[in-house]
């Protein structure tokens, strides 16, 4: 099951962005992380990580992180199936003459 931690962390600098970003990549099972400066928040989307032991990590490098939110990612085969378009034709095979010519 592929879940989405959200994690709010202090990022005072590049080098404690760069800190994060180490960290989150580094936890087992992560397949992406994403880092929103604005917000401060530490984004993580893995199979089987741990968000407690995450947070540890990071409150222990840059003093302080906790868990804002933890989901499961839904996939995106959920839409709706492709269905193809079935088209009529309307230009209809007629020979064209007029009073025994045809007009080629």
């Amino acid at each position: 099951m592929k879940q989405k931690i959200v994690m709010k962390v202090q990022l005072k600098s590049e080098k404690c962005r760069t800190k994060a970003l180490k960290i989150a990549a580094v936890a087992k099972g992560v397949s992406k992380v994403s880092i929103e400066v604005e917000k401060e928040h530490v984004e993580v989307i893995g199979d089987g990580v741990d968000a407690v032991d995450l947070a540890k990590s990071l409150k222990k490098k840059l003093g302080y992180a906790t868990i804002v939110s933890v989901a499961e990612v839904k996939k995106a085969d959920d839409a709706k199936p492709f269905v193809p378009i079935e088209w009529t034709s309307s230009y209809i095979h007629y020979p064209v003459h007029y009073d025994g010519y045809y007009l080629w």
